[in-house]
């Protein structure tokens, strides 16, 4: 399972619209960029209270990186 796999496993679980996720790669020298788009209705599941789910997200998808030797992961959510 590539970061991007996992990173939308761990936001499908979480949302209330798993349909309507999208995840997103980018990638430069120095890190990967991955965006999560979710329903106006999920940002608040998503981010948890005081940022607790997504930080969490955060942390297990950058050692999936880490085990894999590769570059730091930057995940940002947006809605629509």
């Amino acid at each position: 399972m590539n970061l991007v796999e996992l990173t939308e496993f761990l936001v499908k679980s979480v949302s209330k619209n798993p349909d309507m996720v999208s995840v997103k790669e980018f990638k430069n020298d120095e890190e990967t960029v991955i965006e999560v788009l979710v329903d106006s209705e999920d940002i608040s599941a998503i981010i948890g209270k005081n940022g607790v789910i997504i930080n969490a997200i955060r942390n297990i998808v950058n050692l999936a990186a880490y085990n894999k030797q590769e570059n730091s992961v930057k995940i940002n959510i947006e809605s629509f």
